[in-house]
């Protein structure tokens, strides 16, 4: 009997992170062949080339789409996608795999997310439904939502989102957060493991730093990462800074952080890509989380640690009890990491509930990957039509 081929796209080493034990899931189904296209961040040497850390994982690369110019603007971004688009539709048009999986609401996956509409690929698509106010993020999502067949919401807030946008709710399928799958399926290194593996001394109170560009703000991005080492610096904390994502800005917030950690070296370091175990080590050891990462949301709960989230980034977003709004100034950033040090806010900790993680079995995948195997996909299935709410 023919293999049901399925395609994962990923572009950087966070949405990699939530689908890979999903890939594994689907390369071991002795009736589902795996394709995987690497693109966007992962073949940057700026970002760390973290398609070598696919590899290791002992995963086949497919194919490997070269599409992010070396430049962090607006305008590169827009030449980026189209570079994508075209690399996209020759792939995809050649391989014609029977269901494409992207994740998430990076720009990237628009190239893919198009190409497979025009060519009848059915796409499902993973952790739809989410909001992100302050970022192109947010639009992006949604527009992959309405070019998508199947998806796979990681709430059922989520998951109401994507039926008002007149989807099918036979196709809508709230699992919860494949990337918690990682929590539950492995012990959290040791502190002294991570240390180690880090080469940075843990003593004391150390935070872990990841500020995205804020894509939708006339802001300076950069100047935010500023009033972040201005709060560090007046907290006493140390800390583990990771590299801003492929956005326009990133580029130069990753320069500033290089900077300051090359000028203090025994206070802060800089990371291209920590790993998934090794991020969730530090997230299991360290102090506080700072930054505007989607991560603080959704695998932080599981683990019990603080976060700061700053600015408008993640604004839309279902949040647990664990995160801490704050503004981008230096006040507020100061006040938010007082309040997630302070021995009131750890005691919060203890009964905080992760709203992604639905079963809390570390199953999440096996279940997307179950449904991936069984969906109906007769000739007519992108033919979609709207469902009012009524």
């Amino acid at each position: 009997m023919k293999k049901r081929k399925i395609c994962v796209v990923t572009t950087s080493r966070a949405d990699y992170g939530h689908q890979r034990i999903l890939m594994e899931q689907i390369d071991r189904d002795k009736g589902l062949a795996l394709d995987i296209i690497v693109s966007g961040s992962h073949l940057s040497h700026e970002f760390g080339h973290t398609a070598d850390a696919i590899e290791r994982d002992g995963f086949h690369i497919t194919k490997k789409i070269e599409m992010l110019l070396s430049s962090d603007t607006e305008t590169s971004v827009i030449k980026s996608i189209g570079i994508g688009l075209i690399s996209f539709a020759e792939v995809l048009s050649g391989s014609r795999p029977d269901i494409l999986v992207l994740l998430g609401d990076r720009f990237e996956i628009l190239c893919p997310a198009i190409a497979a509409l025009i060519l009848r690929i059915p796409v499902a698509h993973i952790h739809g439904g989410e909001s992100s106010e302050g970022a192109i993020d947010e639009a992006v999502r949604h527009c992959v939502t309405k070019m998508a067949t199947y998806h796979f919401p990681a709430t059922d807030t989520y998951r109401a989102r994507i039926l008002q946008m007149g989807e099918d709710p036979g196709r809508v399928f709230n699992f919860g957060a494949p990337g918690l799958d990682q929590i539950h399926r492995n012990k959290p290194m040791t502190r002294r493991a991570l240390e180690k593996v880090l080469d940075f001394d843990l003593t004391g109170r150390v935070a872990i730093v990841t500020y995205h560009p804020v894509t939708l703000s006339s802001g300076s991005s950069v100047g935010t990462v500023k009033n972040i080492v201005e709060s560090l610096e007046r907290t006493g904390l140390r800390a583990l800074f990771t590299k801003a994502n492929a956005d326009s800005d990133g580029i130069r917030i990753n320069r500033y952080i290089s900077e300051i950690c090359a000028a203090h070296p025994e206070r802060y370091k800089f990371f291209d890509n920590l790993g998934q175990d090794v991020y969730l080590g530090c997230l299991k050891h360290l102090d506080l989380m700072i930054g505007n990462s989607s991560s603080g949301l959704i695998e932080a709960p599981t683990l019990k640690i603080p976060v700061v989230n700053i600015g408008k980034r993640q604004d839309g977003r279902v949040k647990a009890g664990n995160v801490i709004d704050v503004d981008v100034s230096a006040e507020e950033i100061l006040r938010g990491v007082e309040m997630a040090l302070s021995e009131e806010f750890a005691r919060r900790l203890g009964d905080v509930k992760n709203p992604y993680d639905l079963h809390g079995d570390g199953k999440t995948s096996f279940r997307i990957k179950e449904a991936l195997k069984t969906v109906p996909l007769t000739e007519d299935v992108v033919r979609k039509r709207f469902h009012d709410l009524s």
